[in-house]
């Protein structure tokens, strides 16, 4: 895999609080990783040691093969784009003026600051003092900043805050294609519905500590997680019971039309089939564990934690 970050054995001391407990992280180049963990966990953290900002009491960390702690990481920081959880700006600014500002920091034409205020729905209010702005529209400049430059990894944190749902959206199309341009992205997040569908790879973060490290298909096998089935259909409840007890399926609800169950993966195909075959079955949906449920699971069950 060619190699965007690759964190081996990091570990960050703050006096006596451990903030990351050797952890070994690697994200290849074009990948999006959603950074995840309660708070206190080790997100921010991590993410400042990829910036440079803080430099690790151990291990080793490199960064598009370069090292942010070096001299050379002047260079680097330039390809790099960055949203932090709280974003402020100097208020008297407009929303113009801070792009230019960040522009000139990033060593960037102040030509593609039409384009981003356009992208992020700040045209009308371009020219207007960002303290008139609302903390949705803070957060759509602040967006607008750290994708100056067409950066070669993006790092956001909480990127979502104070977006409305259209603008939600509309972030998640623009982070799809700059992740079809080749740009690595790192978001660290609670809104875990948001980046579902746009994840390559999720890190569970625990207490400093590497929780789970993987594809969401991969997190699913480990979990045991038992998908959920829900069909609507005609049902006879006293021969649906009798039925459900002689296929072994005891974990279920019944809501009028509506049936709810859950199955493992290895009895799924034969249940449907069984339950498809009756009479009067009208609609079916099936859903695997959501990375929510996921989270929740890995974030509370006492498993090993992956090297």
């Amino acid at each position: 895999m060619d190699t965007a970050i690759d964190l081996k054995a990091v570990s960050k001391h703050y006096r006596a609080l451990t903030a990351l407990q050797q952890l070994n992280l690697c994200v290849g180049r074009g990948e999006v990783l959603g950074l995840l963990g309660n708070n206190g966990a080790g997100k921010t953290t991590t993410i400042k040691l990829i910036l440079g900002m803080i430099q690790p009491d151990g291990g080793e960390l490199s960064v598009l093969g370069c090292s942010p702690g070096t001299p050379q990481a002047q260079a680097l920081r330039l390809q790099i784009g960055y949203l932090p959880e709280s974003m402020h700006f100097y208020d008297p600014l407009s929303g113009r003026e801070v792009l230019d500002y960040f522009a000139r920091l990033k060593r960037v034409s102040v030509d593609e600051r039409d384009r981003l205020l356009d992208q992020v729905g700040l045209t009308g209010a371009a020219d207007r003092p960002v303290a008139t702005y609302s903390k949705g529209m803070r957060q759509r400049l602040g967006l607008a900043q750290a994708f100056l430059g067409r950066p070669r990894l993006l790092l956001l944190d909480e990127p979502s805050t104070g977006l409305d749902p259209i603008a939600a959206l509309d972030l998640l199309e623009r982070l799809r294609a700059l992740r079809r341009e080749g740009c690595t992205i790192v978001i660290s997040t609670h809104q875990l519905a948001g980046i579902e569908q746009l994840v390559d790879r999720v890190a569970i973060l625990q207490q400093g500590r590497l929780r789970i490290h993987g594809t969401l298909e991969k997190l699913r096998r480990r979990s045991g997680l038992p998908d959920r089935l829900r069909l609507r259909g005609h049902w006879q409840p006293a021969s649906l019971q009798q039925q459900l007890a002689e296929w072994g399926c005891r974990d279920y609800r019944l809501d009028g039309q509506v049936l709810e169950l859950t199955t493992t993966a290895d009895n799924k195909i034969p249940l449907l089939r069984r339950l498809l075959a009756q009479e009067g079955v009208e609609d079916l949906a099936l859903e695997a564990p959501n990375l929510e449920r996921l989270y929740r699971h890995f974030s509370k069950t006492p498993e090993p934690f992956d090297a």
